[in-house]
């Protein structure tokens, strides 16, 4: 019998063949739990795709995400080409964006828990962001924050070139400044609780 052997291209094709029949099956089935894509040649998702519980993409070749898309639990971007989000994107969990090439956030984004976005060259943050979870921005090229930023828990700074802090902070954790202009400006709580009055701070602040 003859034998048939599949080049690469051809693998991988069968393999996004069978990765969209995944997505269509969970659509099907109603959009309920997890719907794990790691490690897949997907490239986009459908419009309007509503994910019941955790989004994994990270380690695949996701190039965007769709309008609209809601993630009720946590998504996770690490290691895939995404370079932007677009806008309006819901995720209730933790929305995981480290070692990312994101420059910039879209307006109208809210995560129910953390943002992680340790590693990227994000270098700011949009005026309505809602983070009830932490917010982590360790080494990237953060210099400033918007006012009234509202962050449910912690909010790690350390590694960043963050020099000022916004009117109306409000961190329901600790705030970390550890190896930032900020830390080797103000020594001490009290010397940055007296240039920023306005902030406030439910945790510990670290400076060193």
């Amino acid at each position: 019998f003859p034998v048939t052997i599949r080049t690469s291209e051809e693998r991988q094709k069968n393999y996004l063949i069978a990765t969209q029949k995944k997505i269509q099956q969970y659509i099907k089935d109603g959009s309920q739990g997890d719907l794990n894509l790691s490690d897949t040649p997907i490239q986009s998702l459908p419009n309007g795709l509503i994910v019941g519980g955790d989004l994994w993409l990270n380690s695949s070749q996701i190039q965007s995400l769709p309008d609209g898309l809601i993630v009720r639990g946590d998504l996770h971007l690490d290691d895939t080409p995404i370079q932007s989000l677009p806008d309006n994107l819901k995720v209730r969990g933790d929305l995981f964006l480290s070692d990312l090439q994101i420059q910039s956030l879209p307006n109208g984004l809210e995560v129910g828990n953390g943002l992680w976005l340790d590693d990227t060259p994000i270098k700011s943050l949009p005026n309505d962001l809602k983070v009830r979870g932490s917010l982590s921005l360790p080494n990237t090229l953060i210099k400033s924050l918007p006012d009234n930023l509202k962050v449910g828990r912690h909010l790690i700074l350390y590694d960043t070139q963050i020099q000022s802090l916004p009117n109306g902070l409000i961190v329901g954790g600790d705030l970390n400044l550890t190896n930032t202009p900020l830390s080797k400006k103000y020594t001490t709580e009290e010397q940055l609780k007296a240039k920023y009055p306005n902030i406030k701070v439910k945790g510990d602040i670290y400076l060193k």
